[in-house]
């Protein structure tokens, strides 16, 4: 299996530090706000990420932060009179609502920045006595000089970066450059008592300590969207190492922008999406699809001619594993035929081209695509004389398959119960129409299957006889 690194812009053979085992960490949403149709985007990728790695065998330890402490959250708290907390425990409770319903499998651990400030003050006074970071009136900050590899990640050096970015005019700092672990207490802020008084964490040192504390100081996957390369990853390199003497990721992934209409989503375009919005229209598996249709490292552009496209896409899949359910139940002969072992190899080989297009930096887009070429295939080999077990297999390899991208594992078959409960609303329609003998008919087939039906003042009951 090979990742791009975004350290080294090469891919490179994936080699956990400790055989069988993963330990990813993935920066998460800051908590202020639902998430958007952008972030959902990085959260799928990460999430089919752990997926297929566990898919792989890999026990994964998957960490994924929420951000409780921000400017965001404490400009809404003071706008609604609240908290902080009462607005970090809304959210994340309406994240894990959406993220749940787009079928993003819970995280080893969630920390939150609010549980942690008694960690974050050891890492700050760590690099204090270090000489690499320093107090001013309450203040900590950073000194990026100190860190000699300041700007590996970004591959750029410190001029570079200084001349490119946007800087906060402080002359307390001893360069443009550095940044503030610690913020002293302002006015209608929360803050925690500290070494250099009462204030709050800076944003970037808590992935950093969370990370460690959770994970260890050398981990093997860190992730997050491309716009966190700079500053944010950069950063926590640079405060991790400096911290510790060792190497903070082994591999750095990063997922490219989601543009609405070939823009840049923004509010102020009135082409913002929440992940709320989108999924009242459309299925979770449709939409995941669609924001697996690129690789992760290609930028992705959002329209609803495309996301109808997927929904499209995903019926044609849909329809082929009904019809192969469907065949499951008609097929008289049971056990697999000589023939038939030349179509488990052709099924097998696609299972394979499938794992080599995702042991390719994880290239959802072509893992996708083998996906409909099965189907393809099944769909003009599978018949009326086909097997059971062949079926069988054709149906667990494209659930296996699809598992690791959170698509195709919902049945097409209805329950008794639901069966029942739509043959009687047809019932009940044929009767307002006056067509009593298709009302009969349903009657007597329900009866035939061994259901009563009893009218009552309160609708139709049924039971079995």
């Amino acid at each position: 299996m090979k990742i791009f690194n975004t350290m080294t812009r090469q891919k490179e053979e994936f080699v956990p530090i400790n055989p069988g085992e993963v330990k990813m960490y993935v920066c998460g949403p800051t908590v202020y706000d639902f998430f958007h149709i952008g972030n959902a985007r990085t959260f799928v990728i990460f999430d089919t990420v752990r997926r297929y790695l566990e898919y792989k065998g890999y026990k994964v330890s998957f960490i994924q932060n929420f951000t409780d402490i921000d400017d965001k959250l404490i400009n809404k708290a003071n706008e609604e009179g609240t908290t902080l907390k009462e607005v970090g425990e809304r959210y994340i409770k309406e994240y894990y609502k959406d993220a749940d319903a787009l079928h993003i499998e819970r995280a080893t651990c969630n920390p939150r920045a609010t549980e942690f400030v008694d960690e974050i003050i050891k890492f700050i006074s760590e690099l204090i006595e270090k000489g690499y970071a320093y107090e001013v009136d309450g203040d900590v900050y950073f000194n990026t000089k100190s860190f000699k590899e300041y700007g590996k990640l970004s591959g750029q050096n410190l001029e570079d970066l200084q001349s490119g970015a946007r800087i906060d005019v402080d002359e307390r700092k001893k360069d443009p450059m550095d940044f503030a672990v610690w913020k002293n207490k302002k006015p209608g802020e929360p803050a925690w008592k500290s070494p250099w008084g009462e204030g709050r964490p800076g944003w970037h040192i808590e992935c950093s300590c969370m990370s460690s504390k959770l994970l260890g100081d050398t981990i093997d996957i860190h992730a997050g969207g491309m716009d966190l390369v700079f500053p944010h990853h950069e950063n926590e390199i640079a405060q991790s190492e400096a911290r510790s003497g060792k190497k903070f990721a082994n591999y750095w992934m990063h997922a490219a922008y989601l543009n609405i209409n070939n823009k840049k989503m923004s509010k102020s375009l009135k082409n913002f999406f929440t992940t709320r919005e989108i999924l009242e229209k459309y299925d979770a598996e449709v939409v995941r699809m669609f924001l697996l249709s690129a690789q992760y490292r290609t930028p992705l552009n959002f329209t609803e001619e495309l996301l109808n496209s997927a929904k499209l896409s995903m019926d044609r899949l849909y329809n082929s594993i009904s019809n192969l359910e469907n065949l499951y139940d008609e097929v008289k002969i049971e056990k697999l035929t000589d023939e038939e072992s030349k179509s488990i190899k052709m099924i097998d080989e696609y299972k394979e081209k499938f794992e080599s297009r995702m042991d390719d930096d994880f290239n959802t887009a072509d893992g996708i695509s083998v996906i409909f070429e099965l189907i393809k295939d099944l769909n003009i080999n599978i018949n009326a004389n086909s097997s059971k077990e062949l079926i069988k297999y054709a149906l667990d390899t494209i659930r296996k398959i699809g598992k690791p991208l959170g698509i195709l594992q919902k049945t097409t078959k209805k329950s008794i119960e639901d069966e029942v409960e739509d043959l009687i609303q047809k019932r009940q329609e044929a009767r307002k129409n006056k067509d009593f003998k298709l009302a009969d008919k349903i009657r007597d087939d329900l009866s035939a299957r061994g259901i009563i039906l009893e009218d009552t003042k309160a609708g139709v009951r049924w039971k079995y006889k």
